[in-house]
């Protein structure tokens, strides 16, 4: 279901589950944040106001659309990957 909330949302037209696209996967995502308390935060926060670096030379664009309940789903089913 959470799945659907990305792929509604567009995160799944830059991000895979298991894959590089435009954007890292989101298996990566995860491991990269592995039991950081505030992950959620943190990338709540990257995806509301874009981010580049992190992850190479192309930037993420700032993601105002998604509504903070959405986003809540899609970043605990992101860090459960």
């Amino acid at each position: 279901a959470d799945e659907a909330t990305a792929k509604s949302n567009g995160c799944l037209a830059c991000h895979a589950v298991d894959k590089k696209m435009v954007g890292p996967s989101f298996k990566s995502i995860a491991g990269k944040h592995k039991g950081e308390a505030n992950a959620a935060d943190k990338l709540a926060a990257t995806v509301r106001a874009g981010g580049k670096g992190t992850w190479g030379q192309v930037p993420m664009p700032p993601q105002a659309k998604i509504s903070d309940a959405d986003l809540k789903k899609v970043l605990a089913w992101v860090l459960a990957q």
